[in-house]
């Protein structure tokens, strides 16, 4: 009789995994790009990780819109300008001028922009999954832009997410169809470095949250004993 694989049998090699780990906790958001361009072959292995993310029911409702159009690209940083403006006007003192100076975007600079859509009529009306959670094809694709994310601080690539932008202008600019929503917009490109820690932590904007008091067990508001660690606080 064969013998059955034990709990494990399955997981990576520790030099694996911590290549998995570490490229969670040393992702960043990127704004500072450098001009090297990014070959079609790194795209096209960035655009098949991003397409290997898991989506409910297996709809896979995701398109990716690269952008290379300067001409394009500067509608869209006027897109993002009049909706920076805007959100600029909603803080005050201190916190307004912390705003004001950060670098919020690197549309122009980065040698490649990616919109990552999602299709909501992919499929039909009716979809496994979707019967309950409607919007579970908009978390879908969140989850492929996230498997790009990955794989894209793996190849040593920045990517930098738009999310200042009003998505009316997306539509408009990019002649999206009716059923496709913009999802994220995306800045790639090679950088200067990685940071030890997100930029808007080191700047003091935020501070990253300890794990311990977002677990609960079994109900709203009873803690865990769980051991959530601290690997990554300072670097994630």
């Amino acid at each position: 009789m064969s013998e059955i694989p034990g709990p494990g049998h399955d997981a990576f090699p520790p030099s694996d995994r911590a290549a998995v780990y570490r490229a969670i906790f040393q992702r960043r958001d990127c704004r500072r790009f450098l001009p090297d361009p990014l070959s079609d072959e790194l795209i096209g292995r960035l655009l098949l990780a991003a397409h290997h993310a898991p989506s409910v029911g297996f709809m896979q409702p995701w398109n990716f819109l690269l952008i290379r159009s300067p001409e394009v690209r500067a509608r869209i940083k006027q897109a993002f300008e009049r909706a920076n403006t805007l959100a600029a006007q909603q803080f005050s003192g201190e916190r307004a001028d912390l705003y004001r100076s950060l670098k919020l975007e690197g549309i122009v600079e980065a040698p490649l922009n990616l919109c990552v859509t999602c299709d909501r009529a992919r499929n039909g009306p009716v979809v496994l999954g979707r019967t309950s959670q409607p919007e579970m094809d908009l978390y879908s694709t969140v989850c492929a832009v996230q498997n790009l994310w990955l794989a894209a601080r793996s190849e040593g690539v920045g990517v930098g997410w738009v999310s200042i932008i009003d998505p009316e202008d997306l539509r408009e600019i990019l002649a999206l169809p009716e059923s496709v929503v913009p999802i994220a917009y995306l800045c790639l490109g090679h950088v200067p470095e990685f940071g030890p820690a997100p930029e808007l932590q080191q700047l003091g904007w935020l501070d990253r949250i300890d794990l311990g008091s977002l677990v609960f067990e079994d109900r709203w508001g009873q803690p865990s004993s769980i051991a959530t660690g601290t690997q990554g606080s300072a670097s994630g």
